[in-house]
């Protein structure tokens, strides 16, 4: 029987003694063991973070390119995979969700390397001036702790709970330990092979243990991060542990939770919303088998139309055709687990003293091309509980499986009280096509849950569904569901990163930072920057330039010519009551000006297009006769890939645009973008 690999310390490692064993969940078929007896898990974090510095000094963009080649490697294995997965009793569809669904994150993290600096860290938020003669400021940094990110997983998706994490974590510049659930560990260890062997990651960026985690939590550290997807009775008991607590070790926890569905009283059989609503119950009832911590456990109708979807949902899950995923003509698969299945039946009996089932047999399953006996088979179960108030189970106890609970509500603001009533949740959809009902819904819920799908027609078609946590944004809830934040784009990150506000003067923060700050000392050269290739630019490379008189004949034709009106741009207009003394200049004339002057006319160069303007303010009225002057300053720049190799190697310029008036005042500020080729 096969043994499966730790992979640490830089090469293969099989645990020692008979481990525990694993079994195929459609067969019941013994198919490998797992053991971490006899490894030394204080070495396994030591070595993460001594091979730790490569990683870390890479830049943004670096590790960006590196998780993107990773996900188009694996992608090469994907028919390996698939074949794995079925033994986990997922179908095709769940292991797309598992396997492509993890690759996809990888490729979704990939892509904000554009929204971050060519860096190894990253500012994070405004900048804070202190002082009247602006010599002294703060900001704060964002720079990769130096630990471990210690990543502890559930069973139920084996690829895509660890790729979601680790994207995260390398983007962000830390190593990382992956723990996956014993029972499914083998197919997280055939993907881990592949990753190591393509030599895309740094050495020691990636470990993997396959079984318990044995003492591993005695050895962490306060520059370490820990995350943990279960159930919230174990999320406790290790968030409860003396190290984690003595070190303050970061904690980030998903737990399963009772997420629920609403649909609205605005919605009739007749709606296109009802068979929206009917589909998505149906489909996170059965997808995995029920085995997803963003199921839906708690459906909320209104009570003259319980009836009518009881109907509804009994037609559509008696259509589920159950049995081995690698059958075409199955739709569900098993649980993960013989041990599941108990696990799910011994909650159900639980869920019985206040509810009844109204769909499926908690004793019997027909399948297709399998013995639902040996292998993790169980029904589809819709429960009933007329009297949700009063029955504290079905708020309380979670069914890891193909379960539901068909409840009523009487008016929008019971269906909200109902559903804070599962103390916390990853996920709640309200389906309906009332505004009102979707602003109630979400105001008056959202502290309960991480994350609220308001589905309707208009976006069915392109909504990934309930169940379906997006890489850019936030996966995770507040109580029950653990408190914790996954993914979330460039938030992800910052679990990973230390906040360090720094302070001093303006030019010392650009200095640490490598984005220039206003009030920094600029390079100014004889040579204009626009003359100069990607790679020739510095922060802080600076342009002054001539004076400009705005004249009211100026400020007539850009009138004319943009067809802006307003009163304040008309000379004839009588300024008492306004803010104004007398004609005032367009700002974007004024900006337009700016242009005027800081552009190197004529001459080709290697600036390729402006790519536009951010934080464009202005700050003080310009009136004619007033002289303007800018000052011009190479603020940030930001690395572009090659699209092939007919595309010209380029990146994104930032220049602060600093417009001032005769009187050495401010009178607007901008960010413009540039797109500059480079030399090689």
């Amino acid at each position: 029987m096969q043994k499966l690999h730790n992979y640490i310390l830089g090469k293969q490692i099989t645990g020692d003694g008979d481990g525990q064993i694993l079994y195929n969940a459609v067969t019941g078929n013994a198919i490998a063991t797992a053991s971490t007896q006899g490894i030394n898990f204080e070495e396994v974090l030591q070595y993460a973070r001594n091979n730790s510095n490569t990683l870390r000094k890479m830049t943004f963009h670096e590790r960006g390119l590196m998780l993107r080649a990773l996900a188009m490697h694996l992608r090469k294995h994907l028919e390996k995979f698939y074949a794995i997965s079925y033994q986990t009793g997922a179908t095709k569809a769940d292991s797309w969700i598992d396997i492509e669904g993890g690759i996809g994150n990888l490729f979704a993290n990939a892509s904000l390397r554009r929204k971050l600096p060519d860096t190894s860290f990253c500012l994070d938020g405004e900048q804070h001036l202190f002082g009247k003669q602006n010599t002294f400021m703060g900001h704060h940094l964002l720079v990769p702790k130096e630990g471990v990110a210690i990543h502890i997983n559930a069973f139920n998706f084996p690829v895509w709970g660890m790729l979601e994490k680790i994207a995260v974590n390398l983007l962000a510049g830390m190593p990382c330990v992956v723990k996956p659930a014993t029972i499914t560990s083998y197919l997280t260890e055939a993907v881990v092979a592949e990753i190591l062997a393509s030599n895309i990651l740094p050495k020691g960026a990636l470990q993997l243990i396959c079984g318990s985690a044995g003492n591993m939590l005695d050895f962490v550290s306060s520059q370490d991060v820990i995350t943990f997807t279960g159930s919230a009775s174990t999320g406790l008991m290790l968030k409860s542990h003396k190290k984690i607590i003595e070190e303050n070790v970061p904690f980030n926890m998903e737990a399963d939770s009772l997420n629920c569905i609403v649909l609205g009283d605005d919605i009739t059989p007749d709606m296109p919303e009802w068979e929206i609503f009917i589909k998505e119950i149906r489909k996170e009832i059965t997808v995995k088998c029920g085995q997803k911590c963003t199921a839906i456990r708690r459906i909320f109708v209104p009570e003259n139309k319980l009836e009518d979807v009881q109907q509804a949902l009994n037609k559509a899950l008696s259509q589920t055709t159950i049995g081995n995923p690698l059958n075409e003509k199955v739709r569900m698969g098993s649980l993960a687990g013989i041990k599941q299945r108990d696990e799910v039946k011994e909650k159900i009996q639980k869920l019985l003293a206040s509810s009844q089932i109204i769909y499926g047999s908690l004793d019997s399953v027909t399948t297709i091309d399998a013995d639902s006996e040996k292998g993790a088979f169980i029904s589809p179960l819709l429960l009933l509980n007329e009297n949700p108030f009063n029955s504290p189970e079905v708020h309380e106890v979670e069914a890891f499986g193909p379960v539901s609970t068909l409840m009523p509500y009487k008016t929008m603001d019971d269906a909200i009280s109902l559903s804070k009533m599962g103390k916390g949740s990853l996920v709640s959809t309200i389906v309906t096509t009332s505004e009102k009902n979707a602003a109630d819904y979400v105001i008056g819920a959202g502290a309960y849950h991480g994350r609220i799908l308001v589905l309707n027609n208009e976006c069915a078609k392109e909504s990934t569904g309930h169940g379906s946590p997006l890489p850019l944004l936030t996966h995770g809830g507040p109580g029950r569901a653990g408190g914790g934040e996954e993914m979330g784009g460039l938030r992800g990150i910052k679990h990973y990163m230390q906040r360090v506000a720094i302070q001093g003067s303006p030019s010392m923060i650009t200095a640490v930072s490598k984005v220039f700050q206003p009030n920094a000392k600029g390079n100014i050269d004889t040579v204009h920057p626009f003359t100069k290739y990607f790679e020739e630019l510095k922060i802080g490379d600076q342009l002054i330039t001539e004076k400009r008189l705005i004249t009211s004949e100026d400020i007539d034709k850009f009138a004319d010519l943009s067809g802006d009106h307003f009163y304040a741009h008309i000379a004839t207009t009588d300024f008492s009551g306004t803010m104004f003394e007398q004609q005032v200049a367009h700002g974007y004339f004024i900006m337009s000006a700016a242009a005027g002057l800081f552009v190197d006319s004529y001459k080709k160069n290697p600036v390729l297009l402006n790519y536009g303007i951010d934080e464009l303010r202005f700050t003080k009225p310009v009136y004619p006769g007033t002289e303007i002057y800018i000052r011009f300053t190479c603020k940030e720049k930001i690395a572009q890939d090659t699209k092939d190799e007919n595309d010209i190697p380029k990146g994104i310029v930032k220049w602060l645009v600093e417009m001032f008036d005769d009187s050495n005042e401010l009178t607007g500020i901008a960010t413009i973008l540039t797109m500059v080729a480079k030399k090689n």
